[in-house]
């Protein structure tokens, strides 16, 4: 099976409740097979020729490249942040048996 086609795409949110309802929506639209939320992540970046330090969530998302324009849509249309990071790192390997899950899970 070629692993190629797998992703795994990351995205911080502002709290608990965005990230809840970001992963709710994935899910429900068949975008990705799983959504893990990572609490309590501090992000330090430059934003306005700022430096800010934040509190953030961190959504993993497995999903299928074939997918990634509509889960990155879907992500930008309901994401309160102006400019939401949305990011997807290939998988090149993984187990067999939850790489098919993905395939039976994502539309």
């Amino acid at each position: 099976m070629p692993n190629s086609e797998y992703q795994v795409v990351l995205c911080t949110c502002p709290n608990q409740a965005t990230a809840e309802k970001l992963a709710h929506l994935i899910i429900d639209a068949k975008l990705a097979a799983c959504v893990n939320i990572i609490p309590n992540l501090t992000s330090i970046y430059r934003w306005q020729d700022k430096i800010e330090t934040s509190s953030e969530q961190l959504l993993i998302i497995k999903t299928k490249k074939s997918v990634y324009t509509t889960l990155e849509s879907s992500l930008i249309k309901a994401h309160p942040y102006e400019c939401p990071e949305i990011v997807a790192l290939s998988i090149t390997q993984g187990f067999t048996g939850y790489l098919q899950w993905i395939d039976k899970t994502v539309i």
